[in-house]
């Protein structure tokens, strides 16, 4: 979303934040264009490094996330927000200013309908909203234009911050220092040479402002941020666009504490429990003001530098100053979309809440070889529990089915290819047209809830012991 109408962003803002600022809209804004405070803290601690944090510059490889991302039209709209984009498009594409001119427009509108949190509940989803934005594009520049325009927007969405990258197998266990979010589990983990310590269940984007994947950093923990609301329609009431909200405001949707992950997301407070293990943010990871609390400690901590709890209440009692606290050691985010994990012993399917087409068949008989088990050995009751729970978790938050068969990939899995995404497309397209019919996606809400069961639990003594680790001091935000 923007904090101000495009003159004016183009003149208080530059290019590298302003796709941040298009994106994260309510609860989810990134370093302000204000002024930065004088009250700053910066870190001196000198405490050790973690030779084991991973590092962060290394060579990146996302083409799978790429080929998975949906790409809607309020994703388009943040991108434009960067003037690199722009360029790219014209060299790249070889677009001209009236075809750009047009995306723009399109893109805008898809955004300036949408309302924020407060809104109710929309019957939209991922697929939905990618199926519109792929008529209105292919519309404006044609079909061939269209796809290089999807895998370039899919790169720069996965790809904004070059850094290691991402597992190669799935479920994979760090061996080093990082942070794992895992979209459709709505789980954040936090690992220290390999150690799982602490686990938090989180709020993610909703599907029209999908979470990315990816590796990201964190390097920089933000204390009473302000927030400037943007010049949107949901910006009603008690605050004005382009008008900053100061730290500390019962108004500010941020919390007391943000945290910075790379365009285009944040780590940040402000979260009502309720929100939490559902759709609560606009690419964001959402947490409750004390959960963001106790997790920029443990994050000082798996950095290296020293951040007390009673340092963050000292931030705390002083709500309107904004201080950044310098990590000694920037740490890894890992974001992931697994659909499928074995964790301890059990195989849990989640819901396909962005419709990457990843729950199949051939997903899970890759997640199974993975842990040394072969489809083909399990019993006929086991396959049949494993197939309606596939089937069952195969759909959209509306409860819509999003692969036509499960059983029907029988080469790659669908998280390996392309394809995956090109499938759940192709029947997206051939039921648009009912699904506009039978919903209100088009009336300018967010998807805010998930119809039905989010989660299948099978358990399977050949997995007895291997896995993804189960949560550690699990902090689900109801204290």
């Amino acid at each position: 979303m923007r904090k101000m109408t495009n003159n004016k962003f183009a003149r208080n803002s530059a290019a590298a934040l302003a796709l941040t600022f298009a994106v994260l809209g309510v609860g989810c804004v990134p370093p302000e264009n204000a002024p930065v405070n004088t009250n700053t803290a910066v870190n001196t601690s000198t405490a050790p490094t973690n030779a084991n944090t991973a590092p962060v510059n290394a060579p990146v490889n996302n083409t799978e996330n790429a080929a998975r991302m949906p790409v809607t039209l309020p994703v388009l709209d943040a991108m434009f927000f960067d003037e690199n984009f722009i360029e790219e498009l014209k060299s790249k594409l070889s677009l001209s200013d009236e075809q750009i001119s047009q995306l723009k427009t399109i893109s805008r509108q898809s955004v300036e309908g949408l309302t924020g949190e407060d809104s109710e509940e929309s019957a939209g989803s991922t697929r939905q909203s990618t199926v519109r934005a792929q008529e209105q594009i292919r519309g404006v520049i044609g079909a061939e234009k269209a796809n290089q325009l999807f895998d370039l927007v899919r790169t720069r969405w996965s790809n904004n911050e070059s850094q290691m990258s991402s597992a190669e197998k799935p479920n994979a266990v760090p061996s080093d220092t990082r942070i794992v979010v895992n979209a459709p589990g709505y789980r954040m983990d936090v690992f220290q040479d390999g150690k799982l310590l602490k686990t938090y269940k989180i709020g993610i984007g909703y599907p029209e402002f999908p979470l990315p994947t990816g590796m990201r950093k964190a390097e920089t923990v933000i204390f009473n941020p302000t927030w400037t609301p943007p010049d949107e329609p949901w910006v009603k009431g008690k605050v004005q666009p382009g008008k900053t909200v100061e730290a500390g405001s019962a108004l500010n949707p941020l919390g007391p504490i943000k945290i910075p992950i790379g365009l285009p997301s944040l780590i940040h407070g402000g979260k009502n429990p309720a929100r939490l293990g559902t759709f609560a943010s606009h690419g964001c990871v959402g947490l409750t003001n004390a959960q963001v609390q106790d997790f920029s400690t443990v994050l000082a901590q798996i950095s290296g530098s020293t951040l007390t709890p009673e340092d963050v209440k000292n931030y705390e009692k002083q709500k309107t100053e904004t201080k950044n606290f310098k990590l000694n050691n920037a740490v890894p985010i890992e974001l992931r979309y697994e659909t499928i994990v074995v964790e301890d012993g059990k195989i849990k399917i989640f819901r396909d809440v962005y419709e990457h087409g990843t729950n199949t068949t051939a997903n899970l008989k890759r997640v199974l070889e993975t842990y040394g088990v072969s489809y083909d050995s399990l019993s006929e009751e086991e396959k049949q529990k494993l197939i309606r729970a596939l089937n069952d978790m195969n759909k959209d938050a509306q409860g819509n089915a999003i692969v036509e068969n499960v059983d029907s990939s029988n080469g790659a899995a669908p998280s390996n290819s392309a394809n995956a995404n090109s499938a759940a497309n192709s029947n997206a397209n051939k039921n648009s047209n009912a699904n506009a019919q039978n919903s209100n996606s088009d009336d300018g809400k967010v998807t805010r809830e998930i119809k039905g069961k989010k989660e299948v639990v099978i358990e399977l003594a050949q997995l007895k012991g291997k896995g993804y680790p189960a949560p550690v001091q699990l902090n689900a935000g109801q204290k």
